[in-house]
């Protein structure tokens, strides 16, 4: 190794470190602030100790900010693994993992979820952010109710079924149906019944079996 790439190695890691703690802060002040108006740029350094420009630096703009967090939220939450459940030959089973993948992304931090989600509706910067990633789902669901009806994905047909099964799915959902004593996770195979039911695909035998006998 030269020593110039060595020291370009160097440099990289305290800009990954910077980049890293203004991600955590901004979790933190979307977890914590009990103001819809709290989170702004200025307001995300002042929590990361960093300046402001160090902010724009990193990430560009609040938008920037804003893609960068869900994709953050979007990688411990296992959001990667959404595109094997594509690739399952049966579309019964792909939609139950396609649930439980959702189920484990909105886990991934409750608190900052529910604050984005709320200010999607009140701020233009958040929602077109949040809008941008619901449509994703979306297009995921239409091709796995596709598959499941039989209707063609570009149909009229499939229009009130996807809308249902993006209601099923949403965090609010997933939030509502778990409790505030439980897991985010808990509402999964009660999701799953609700969305198999919306598909014309009601299975009176328990989510287990149901999982299994997807594979047989």
């Amino acid at each position: 190794m030269s020593p110039r790439a060595y020291n370009l190695g160097k440099r990289q890691e305290p800009i990954e470190a910077a980049r890293q703690q203004v991600l955590d802060a901004a979790r933190r002040l979307l977890g914590g602030t009990a103001s819809y108006t709290a989170f702004t740029v200025d307001a995300v350094a002042r929590q990361a100790d960093v300046a402001r420009a160090t902010v724009y630096y990193q990430f560009g703009s609040k938008t920037g900010l804003l893609e960068a967090v869900c994709d953050h939220l979007a990688d411990i939450g296992g959001l990667a693994g959404l595109a094997e459940v594509f690739t399952d030959p049966d579309p019964r089973q792909a939609l139950r993992r396609f649930v439980a993948c959702f189920g484990e992304f909105w886990a991934a931090d409750r608190p900052a979820m529910r604050r984005l989600r709320a200010l999607a509706l009140l701020d233009p910067d958040v929602g077109a952010v949040i809008a941008a990633r619901d449509q994703r789902r979306q297009q995921g669901l239409t091709v796995l109710a596709a598959r499941l009806t039989g209707a063609p994905p570009a149909g009229p047909g499939l229009d009130g079924t996807v809308r249902t099964l993006m209601t099923l799915t949403s965090f609010e959902t997933f939030d509502t149906l778990a409790g505030p004593d439980q897991e985010i996770t808990a509402a999964v195979p009660e999701i799953v019944l609700l969305a198999e039911a919306a598909l014309g695909l009601a299975d009176n035998r328990p989510y287990g079996q149901r999982g299994q006998a997807g594979r047989a």
